[in-house]
Formats: C-alpha cells, sequence, structure tokens
C-alpha cells in the first residue's frame, strides 16, 4: 500500500527550489538554489545503470542478507555500499538508498553550493547555513515534536532513518524510528537499519546505543519506541514547531 511522505516536508529549506525525480524504485525528493531536476534525473539513471549492471553479474550483491566482498576494481557506488555493509554487518542494499542519495546529492554539488536529497527516509545533506531535519516516527507521540538541529559547518552528512513500524523496507526490528548520521550517507543508511533490526521493545534500546557506539564512522544516533528515546553521538534534538 502506498504510504503519503507527508516527512518530506519536515526537513527546513523553503529557501531552496524544491522537484522531485523518480526512476523505478528511485524516489527522491530534492532542495537546491535552483531546479536541477534534469541533472538530477540523468545522475539517477547514471548510478542506477551501474548498479543494475554489477548485479547483473553479482546477483548476491541484491539479496544476500549479509555483508559480501566486492572486487578491488568495483564501481565506486558498489564499494561505498559493500563497505558500509561491512561496518555494519548487514546486506549490501541495506545502503542502496542513502548512497544513490549520497551519490546524487554530490553530483549536483557541482551546480548548487547547498543540495538536500531524500531517498524514502534517507538524506543527504549539503548546506551553508542551520537547518531542522523532523523526525518522522510513525504512531508514537513524538512524530513532529522532536527533530534534529544540524548546523551548516558539519555538513555535508548523511542523516538517515530505519523503522520497524513505517514504511516497507525491510527491518527484523519494531523501532519507530532509529536515526543516524554519519559523513557517510551510505554508512548511515546500513547502520541505521542494523540497528534498528536489534529494537523489539523499549527495554532495547540500551543495547541498539551500544550496538552503535560499535559502529566505526557514525557522529550520532536517535532511537525511538513510543514514547521511549535513546540517544548517543554528536547531534543536537530540538522541539520542532507544530
Amino acid at each position: 500500500m502506498y504510504q503519503p511522505r507527508t516527512y518530506r516536508h519536515w526537513v527546513k529549506g523553503n529557501d531552496l527550489a524544491a522537484f522531485e525525480v523518480t526512476v523505478k524504485e528511485t524516489d527522491l525528493y530534492l532542495r537546491a538554489r535552483s531546479d536541477l531536476k534534469k541533472e538530477a534525473h540523468e545522475l539517477v539513471l547514471k548510478y542506477r545503470q551501474t548498479l543494475e549492471e554489477y548485479i547483473e553479474g553479482h546477483p548476491l550483491f541484491l539479496t544476500s542478507l549479509e555483508p559480501v566482498a566486492v572486487e578491488k576494481d568495483a564501481p565506486p557506488l558498489v564499494a561505498d555500499m559493500a563497505e558500509a555493509a561491512r561496518k555494519a554487518g548487514v546486506g549490501p542494499m541495506a545502503a542502496v538508498a542513502g548512497a544513490i542519495a549520497e551519490a546524487v546529492g554530490k553530483g549536483l554539488s557541482a551546480f548548487s553550493q547547498e543540495v538536500i536529497v531524500e531517498n524514502g527516509g534517507d538524506i543527504y545533506l549539503k548546506s551553508l547555513i542551520k537547518r531542522r531535519i523532523g523526525i518522522y516516527a510513525g504512531q508514537s507521540p513524538l512524530t513532529g515534536r522532536v527533530g534534529l538541529e544540524i548546523e551548516g559547518k558539519e555538513t555535508p552528512l548523511g542523516v538517515c532513518t530505519s523503522s520497524g513500524t513505517v514504511g516497507h523496507s525491510l527491518s527484523f526490528g519494531r523501532a519507530d524510528a532509529v536515526v543516524v548520521l554519519s559523513l557517510s550517507t551510505a554508512l548511515a543508511d546500513a547502520a541505521a537499519t542494523a540497528i534498528g533490526n536489534l529494537i523489539r521493545q523499549p527495554e532495547d534500546i540500551p543495547g541498539g546505543i551500544e550496538f552503535a557506539r560499535g559502529i566505526g564512522g557514525l557522529r550520532g544516533v536517535v532511537i525511538i519506541q513510543g514514547e521511549q528515546v535513546g540517544v548517543w553521538g554528536e547531534l543536537k534534538l530540538c522541539q520542532m514547531e507544530a
């Protein structure tokens, strides 16, 4: 069933032009200094082709729920996904949304000093000013009430969300939201999935935080289940306006 992506408008950035690009399963919501839809569409096609061609010759890369080793000369997008999966202990496709968001965002940076790319709740953020990102946590009473405040100097940054109660992405847990910050958007995506798999009840939150601390390269984590919240790392929570 289709779920309206109302959370897309929770990244505060109305000073930027907004546009969308959809190619097969890739459904991006973007903001930049100008409408770069044409450029973004070309980048999506480029990176999807790279990934699809690699998967055609390496089908395990698509289906594995565990890390998969890739060749030294594998395409950079594939290598980034494989490395993120290795660090988080999940299959490489757990990093696909973040990896594509980051690749497209970096490509658009040649045309705009500020770029926000959202791909199914996974965000690549490059900003010159402070931005606020609302946290969408399904039926949790904290949805829309709490968010992240990110300074421009902290970007480029990946901000990725995994949920066991929202959306269609595979999760073995029941967290309403696991939000991970990392300089690597692919790693933030893979780590959010891995941490989310561990959260089935509020009592699991401390264990999820401890697991996150053991993944090298993370800047911070927020775990929400119901009214319970766990926070670790270099991040600033803020109250969102109604």
